[in-house]
């Protein structure tokens, strides 16, 4: 067992002005419900460049509140990715509806277009595409497939603030988007979510949604739908204004160690991600590398581990999690491009501070690990 420091996959970063923000609130007394939320949700949608932005406890709520307001209900089939987190697909069951998998493009890991053509059925009633790993997915495609067949498209956008489509960011292209804020996420408020939008209507009712149904118009107790309590509190907004103010910041160093790593990688024998090019510009949320047909990935984790580096397989594929094949007869074989990205994906400790020195001991204990197998 190796006596160095334990490298740990993802770290938030979190400054006194952070702090200071969190205590201001506190201090104020005005916790949940008062303007420190409404300020978040401004900054974040001039950041995104979206109209409007409604705040949310998680992004799996934002994702619920989407299908909700796409009216999806028991009967209907959503389509999403199987090569994503589990909330992309549990977003459609928590309505009733079933989920629908496309498979994903080997290269960029998200939804293959021509995929979710073919599995589009008349119950299809919306498709939630995923920009994995922060790379934007082929929104326009997907878009003209949702119009040519009149369904909705919502956008799991999770992993990805600040990711660029077509010269414009994640968010802002009109339809809505989810994003969240884990804090293994880009920018952090410890827990909750926020979704972007650029209709009116759809703002008045996610608003309304996450407050148990309330309209704007009615006394405190007085609802005017079925709702949740999906509220972000004003705490964790307050952390969130702070993570904002320096969101540039972020990002950049977050790319300047994914550039470390690359460089690090080349001849080491595994697959870096993809790079941007025109049409796509990614955000970076983890990085993640594919290991050669044949390596036992979960042994390299374990010799990883050992050799104090953590790392995890990102990401299981979702109908091959045991819930899913209970409940709906999923099994090995039916989406062969997710599974083998499942199979051999690695993700690799990343964070917006992570040393050089680190960065440079996680490629040499790889390479070692490997050479080894």
């Amino acid at each position: 067992m190796s006596t160095q420091t334990q490298i740990p996959l993802s770290s938030p970063w979190i400054d006194e002005r952070d702090v200071e923000r969190v205590v201001e609130v506190l201090r104020s007394g005005w916790i949940s419900l008062g303007p420190t939320g409404a300020r978040f949700e401004e900054l974040l949608a001039g950041f995104v460049g979206a109209p409007h932005c409604a705040a949310v406890s998680s992004g799996t709520a934002g994702l619920h509140l989407c299908v909700r307001a796409a009216g999806v209900g028991p009967g209907d089939e959503v389509i999403t990715s199987p090569y994503s987190f589990a909330a992309s697909a549990n977003c459609a069951i928590y309505e009733g509806a079933t989920p629908v998998f496309a498979d994903v493009d080997p290269r960029t890991f998200n939804l293959d277009p021509a995929a979710v053509e073919a599995a589009v059925t008349e119950k299809t009633k919306a498709v939630v595409a995923v920009d994995i790993f922060g790379y934007p997915c082929e929104l326009d495609e997907l878009r003209a497939i949702c119009d040519r067949h009149g369904l909705a498209l919502i956008e799991d956008a999770c992993e990805a603030l600040g990711a660029e489509y077509r010269g414009a960011r994640l968010g802002s292209h009109g339809h809505p988007a989810v994003f969240a804020f884990y804090p293994n996420k880009q920018m952090t408020t410890g827990e909750g979510g926020a979704i972007t939008t650029g209709s009116d209507a759809e703002q008045e009712l996610f608003v309304s949604l996450r407050n148990q149904g309330r309209l704007e118009t009615s006394s405190w107790l007085q609802h005017g739908r079925l709702g949740y309590n999906y509220r972000l509190d004003d705490i964790s907004a307050a952390l969130g204004v702070g993570q904002l103010e320096r969101l540039d910041e972020i990002l950049a160093a977050r790319a300047a160690v994914a550039e470390r790593y690359t460089a690090l990688l080349e001849g080491v024998g595994v697959e870096t991600p993809l790079p941007d090019d025109a049409d796509h510009v990614r955000s970076w949320f983890v990085y993640v590398v594919e290991l050669p047909q044949g390596v036992d990935r979960d042994r390299v984790i374990r010799e990883l581990g050992k050799r104090g580096v953590s790392s995890a397989p990102y990401l299981p594929s979702i109908h091959l999690q045991p819930y899913m094949r209970e409940r709906y007869g999923f099994s090995e074989g039916m989406f062969p491009v997710s599974e083998d990205c499942s199979a051999r994906t690695l993700a690799l400790p990343f964070h917006a501070r992570l040393p050089a020195e680190d960065a440079e001991r996680v490629v040499d204990e790889l390479r070692s690990v490997l050479a080894s197998l």
